[in-house]
Parts: structure tokens; C-alpha cells; sequence
């Protein structure tokens, strides 16, 4: 069976995109999100299936069919993001009121040189956890990602922070693991993703948003596997230039014993999934995963 995100065509095009960037980096974020309004339209119009996972998902976080109005606000908050990636990959934060909550947490994490593993999702961007970077005097951020997905966005993006690459880590490689115990050895963080599939054989069911959806479970065993804390990561889109990074810790270190690893995969993915939700529905125009989150495969 096919992940469903995955049997998704990524929508737009290279020339679009470099025209987008052009635009951030010489005329300014004004302009260039000035452009942003025709394009939005445009996805509105010509996605009918995306449109209708949208309304679904609404009336899970919100209780409440959203309007053709609500729709369009969707794809222009996520296009904002898509923009400001654009910024993030030079480093330039200081264009934008990034506040972040449960720093002290992270502090706590990386103070006995370890490093941690921090958990995101495609719920507001993961980008801005580049900020944590600068904010702690450089310190090393690794993000663990399938760079099959959208390869023309992550192709750009290379294009415009060729270094970008190198932090990278390809969920699958030999040296992948390698790789994560390095940079947490250096008192790094790794970033992951805990809201995608990537295979059948490694999916828990879990309660969210009031139906039971697939969640992965690679994090956690990695989580295990590396004996480091899991702080999770919501970076919050909240308009303008203002973003909200709320970090929480999940645990200071996950164990999965021999004898019940199963319903322990499922308790710590099942407490992800409550923080998912939460979240969700404090910023429902922040949920980025355009497809059937509650359906397993098309």
C-alpha cells in the first residue's frame, strides 16, 4: 500500500519558485509576499481534493465547516512560511519577532552535554528551529528527514543555502545513525518529524482530533536507541512577521522494555499525538499536512 502524502504530486514549479525568491531577497518580504495572494488563489481554485481534506480536518479541530474565505487564509499562512524559509536559510532571523516558550526546558536537555532529540511536525514551521540555533551560540542542529519528499522545494532550498545540505540526514542511509549519535555526542540536537509516515510496518494507531489516525513510531525507537531527552517542537505561524516556538519536554529519556514494547511504542506516540492536538486546535490554520491524515493509504 502507498502512504498517502507520499502518492501526492508536489504541486508548482522551479521557475515560480526562483522568481518567489528573487523577489524576497532584492525587492524585499513586502513585495514578495504581495505575490503571494494570485498564487494562493490560483492552489484554491485547482484543488479540489486538497480543499476537501482541509474541510475535514477543520471540522475535527474546529467543530465547523470553513468557508472559501478560511480556505484561502490556509494556503496563504503556508505560503508565508514557504517564504520565510527563504530568510531562515540565510540566517536572517532578525527580521522576524520569534518568541519561544520552554527555552528553559531545552536549556535543562543539552546541560549535561548530550544533546537532545527534538520533535517537530507539519504543524506551523519547522524551519524557524534554526532560530535555537543562533539563540544558543551556534549549536549544532541536524534535522533527520525522507528527502524524497517535495524534491523540488528541497532541491531550491539548496540552491539558495548550499550548506543546508549538510545538515541533512537522510532517514535510511548506512551512516544515518552514525551521523545522529555524532552530533548528539557533541551536544547537538537532531531534529525529526513525528507526523508521517514512511512505512506500513512501523505505524501505531492513535487517538487525534477524535478519530484514530496512523502515526510513525521512528522517533521513539530512535529515542530509545540514542538514551537522549525528546523535547518536542511547535513552531506556531502567528501572522506577519511573528512566529511561536513552543517547546515541551516528552521525556528525559525513553525506554522501551522487551516485555510490552509495543504498548510502550504506543503510550510515548499517544502522548505526542495529545500535544499534536493540542496545538491543532489552538492554530488550526497551521496544519501543513495537506492529504487524508486519517486515512491510511490511497
Amino acid at each position: 500500500m502507498t502512504v498517502a502524502w507520499k502518492a501526492q504530486q508536489e504541486l508548482g514549479n522551479r521557475s515560480m519558485i526562483r522568481l518567489m525568491a528573487w523577489v524576497a531577497l532584492f525587492w524585499g518580504r513586502s513585495a514578495a509576499r504581495a505575490l503571494l495572494f494570485p498564487i494562493c488563489f490560483y492552489y484554491l481554485c485547482r484543488s479540489p481534493t486538497t480543499n476537501r481534506t482541509l474541510r475535514a480536518y477543520y471540522m475535527r479541530a474546529r467543530g465547523r465547516w470553513p468557508s472559501r474565505r478560511d480556505l484561502f487564509h490556509h494556503y496563504h499562512w503556508f505560503a508565508s512560511t514557504i517564504l520565510d524559509r527563504v530568510y531562515f536559510l540565510r540566517g536572517r532571523f532578525d527580521r522576524f519577532d520569534i518568541t519561544i516558550s520552554g527555552a528553559d526546558l531545552l536549556s535543562s536537555a543539552l546541560a549535561g552535554g548530550r544533546g537532545c532529540l527534538l520533535l517537530g511536525s507539519h504543524l506551523g514551521s519547522f524551519e524557524v528551529v534554526r532560530a535555537l540555533g543562533l539563540a544558543r551560540e551556534q549549536i549544532d542542529i541536524k534535522v533527520l528527514m525522507d528527502e524524497q519528499n517535495a524534491p523540488l522545494m528541497r532541491g531550491f532550498f539548496r540552491e539558495i543555502n548550499p550548506a543546508v545540505a549538510d545538515n541533512v540526514l537522510q532517514v535510511g542511509r548506512l551512516d544515518t545513525m552514525l551521523r545522529v549519535q555524532e552530533c548528539l555526542d557533541g551536544g547537538g540536537i537532531v531534529g525529526i518529524m513525528g507526523d508521517r509516515l514512511t512505512s506500513h510496518h512501523q505505524a501505531v494507531y492513535c487517538d487525534f482530533l477524535g478519530a484514530k489516525a496512523p502515526f510513525p513510531t521512528g522517533a521513539i525507537r530512535l529515542a530509545h536507541a540514542v538514551r537522549a531527552p525528546v523535547v518536542m517542537f511547535f513552531g506556531l505561524y502567528q501572522g506577519g512577521r511573528h512566529y511561536h516556538v513552543h517547546l515541551e519536554l516528552l521525556s528525559e529519556q525513553i525506554h522501551l522494555s522487551s516485555e510490552q514494547r509495543e504498548d510502550d511504542i504506543r503510550h510515548w506516540t499517544q502522548r505526542y499525538a495529545d500535544r499534536l492536538a493540542h496545538y491543532s486546535r489552538q492554530a488550526a490554520d497551521n496544519w501543513f499536512n495537506f492529504y487524508d491524515f486519517w486515512q491510511l493509504s490511497v
